[in-house]
């Protein structure tokens, strides 16, 4: 993720059996099949080195430019572009073994909408449910989701609503049941949607009372009893049912402005979340809440280590971050103690990734360090990619997929 290319997706995600010490999984959407940059896979990659071609099994060119993460569906892989000279907004889908292009669809021409220096046209990661790929950009004043099916075929076009924002758009789709749901923070009229996944209509439609631009992509899980969507942005942080767009609960502040999606640690029962502009924060938060929470369900908070754009991760007792000044920060997940922090690179857009109990932190340089959560420090490797990246990696079948500014490399063994 990269500023701002976020996005979320909760699907129930695909396995096939390779024995009881691999899942494969799918990377059907933003920050993977749970939406929170984990993966259950076993084995893979650790090391690579694209300057010297080290552990790639392939490297594509991209055509345009963008901040999107590639998704990964069975044995294809999709990833959305810009191309500004010609103002298109871009499908492509590749063959998953080889990175060979099996088609490319324009979604959209439009007047090059106004942006962030540090954002793109294509900041948007798409979302798959197994039988259509959605897509969003902005077109004008409208955000537009477009959903194709595996073979390029477009089943539909929705606009819910305007979006308005001179940082730019990057509003990623969500799948969840028969809908896909799409967060609208921007300063005007305020608004997340969903919109039905068979033909785009729009099932409900909610007003975001303090319409403000935030990039958050909701995360959605069963906390509490009940089925939570979860986002910070629009200067609160707040839980909605996403069946029906009410409202379970909400915690004011702690700032104006977000990006990073939010994060669950099971072990502990805590939601994360991270921001932002203009004050900087980390919260810990219960998810058992009920109406207005802001002096009764945050456990602990610091603005020591937090990121603006980076979304992090939480595992086991470790909550990890990278700000956007490429430093990263360790702390106990349950009582926000900080265990180290350390710089891995210049700057920082890029989400954090996880798998195998490793945790895989690439920085703008494109160099990807990975690292054993615990009370110290622990570097397994430090990988090169030869070029810059604002996006964030994929992780399906033993390969991990990463997009630079001109690439697509996919790292593991070669099919």
């Amino acid at each position: 993720m990269c500023f701002p290319r976020l996005g979320s997706f909760l699907l129930a995600f695909s396995l096939w059996g390779f024995g009881s010490a691999l899942r494969a999984e799918d990377w059907p959407g933003w920050r993977g099949p749970r939406g929170d940059g984990t993966s259950a896979e076993k084995q893979v990659p650790v090391h690579w080195d694209a300057t010297k071609g080290e552990g790639v099994a392939w490297v594509v060119e991209i055509p345009g430019e963008g901040h999107s993460s590639p998704i990964v569906l069975g044995k294809r892989v999709f990833v959305t572009s810009a191309q500004p000279e010609t103002e298109e907004r871009l499908l492509l889908c590749l063959d998953r073994d080889t990175g060979k292009e099996l088609w490319r669809r324009t979604v959209l021409t439009s007047l090059l909408e106004k942006k962030h220096r540090e954002n793109s046209y294509a900041s948007s990661t798409p979302a798959t449910d197994g039988k259509r790929v959605f897509v969003s950009f902005l077109d004008g004043a409208d955000a537009v989701i477009a959903a194709y099916d595996l073979e390029g075929k477009q089943q539909w076009v929705a606009r819910p609503g305007e979006f308005h924002s001179v940082h730019g758009f990057s509003s990623s789709p969500v799948v969840f049941e028969d809908k896909v749901i799409i967060n609208g923070d921007h300063d005007g009229d305020a608004w997340i949607a969903a919109i039905s996944r068979e033909d785009g209509h729009t099932l409900w439609k909610i007003d975001r009372e303090n319409k403000t631009r935030s990039y958050c992509t909701p995360l959605i899980r069963d906390l509490a009893g009940k089925t939570q969507m979860v986002l910070s942005g629009s200067k609160c942080v707040a839980s909605y049912d996403p069946r029906t767009g009410a409202r379970n609960w909400i915690i004011d502040g702690p700032t104006e402005q977000f990006v990073a999606s939010m994060v669950y640690n099971p072990k502990h029962d805590m939601l994360f979340m991270t921001a932002g502009f203009p004050a900087h924060h980390i919260l810990g938060i219960k998810p058992d809440g009920q109406g207005n929470v802001t002096d009764s369900k945050i456990v602990w908070r610091t603005t020591k280590g937090a990121s603006y754009v980076p979304s992090p991760i939480s595992e086991g007792d470790y909550f990890l971050v990278v700000n956007d000044g490429g430093i990263a920060s360790c702390f106990h997940a349950g009582t926000g103690e900080m265990y180290w922090q350390e710089r891995v690179g210049p700057h920082a857009h890029s989400s954090i990734v996880s798998a195998n109990g490793l945790v895989y932190l690439t920085t703008d340089d494109g160099a990807t360090t990975v690292v054993k959560p615990g009370p110290t420090f622990e570097v397994v490797t430090h990988n090169a990619l030869g070029e810059m990246t604002e996006s964030s990696p994929a992780i399906s079948d033993g390969h991990v997929f990463l997009r630079g500014t001109k690439h697509l490399y996919c790292f593991g063994e070669k099919h």
